[in-house]
């Protein structure tokens, strides 16, 4: 499927790429934001080579406008390592509506990028709360992987062999992860009563306490629905996964969007079509025929009598 990127009129318009660029400034502004590789985060992966190639530019040209862009114009940050470009003003040129498919886009693309400082990056200049706020606990949660061991306590001679000092840490340790997930979820939602009830419901049935990203998805689901009662039909959904032992953010979507097709935007909506599927089958069953009886059988009353 082929993309689509757009250069707002007001690009023209901007101070730096009116006055401070050259021709060639602009063209290579032009191609770092529409070129095939863009994503819709504003970090995708590109070699100069490939720059070279598609703009028709020697490898020399390429580096001199990378450096000119860098450190010059600080347009944009390339790590040579990763092979990964971010552009600074991104988010604010496109990153201006948020909804459930765009984060979800957002989200999948953030998975993929290695070098996290390009994360933190681009967020800076998101003016979206909705859509940074992903960002910042992406890049949070991502920049503090492998590090814990780092931050954990080393023991004593003393207290290595002492069970209620390493509860002690233990429990210290469990109370402020549990205070920054609320207060990462904060950033994204607002704690209103559903949001609450939701997560509340999230947390105590096992789908995972510390993964705040599908809780974002999830909670996405209030204001990007077409339910009627969205925190209602999300529990609901949530019960069938915890019946079915699927405690899996993709198992309660696939529900509600199934809910959604069929147009079921209520509980009561989906209880009653549950019903009918269910008189429907018991139906079937009981004016299901049931083994012929072959020609040869012939039908003896007496039997097993004793003569």
């Amino acid at each position: 499927m082929a993309k689509y990127r757009m250069v707002r009129t007001e690009f023209w318009k901007n101070p730096i790429v009116l006055e401070e660029m050259t021709p060639e400034d602009k063209y290579f502004y032009l191609y770092l934001l529409t070129n095939p590789h863009t994503t819709q985060i504003g970090i995708y992966r590109i070699t100069k080579k490939q720059m070279a190639f598609d703009l028709g530019y020697s490898i020399e040209s390429v580096h001199s406008l990378m450096e000119r862009f860098e450190e010059h114009h600080q347009l944009i940050r390339y790590n040579p390592e990763t092979r990964e470009l971010a552009i600074k003003n991104w988010g604010r040129e496109n990153l201006q509506k948020g909804g459930k498919p765009v984060m979800d886009c957002i989200l999948s693309e953030l998975k993929e990028v290695e070098d996290v400082s390009l994360i933190r990056y681009v967020s800076e200049f998101i003016h979206k709360q909705e859509i940074r706020s992903l960002y910042e606990v992406f890049y949070q949660q991502k920049g503090t992987e492998g590090i814990e061991n780092e931050k954990s306590p080393r023991l004593t001679d003393c207290e290595e062999f002492d069970d209620t000092s390493l509860s002690r840490y233990t429990t210290r340790g469990q109370k402020e992860k549990q205070k920054e997930n609320e207060k990462q979820q904060q950033t994204i939602y607002p704690m209103n009563d559903d949001v609450k009830e939701i997560i509340a419901c999230w947390d105590a049935n096992g789908f995972g306490f510390t993964n705040v990203i599908a809780k974002q998805q999830l909670l996405a689901w209030l204001d990007d629905s077409q339910f009627l009662q969205p925190k209602e039909m999300i529990l609901k959904a949530m019960n069938i996964a915890c019946a079915n032992n699927k405690r899996k953010l993709n198992y309660i979507v696939g529900i509600l969007k199934n809910w959604e097709n069929e147009s079921l935007l209520t509980v009561e909506d989906v209880d009653s079509e549950d019903k009918k599927k269910k008189q429907s089958k018991l139906s079937t069953e009981l004016h299901s025929p049931g083994r012929a009886i072959p020609k040869e059988f012939e039908l003896d009353l007496s039997a097993g009598e004793d003569e």
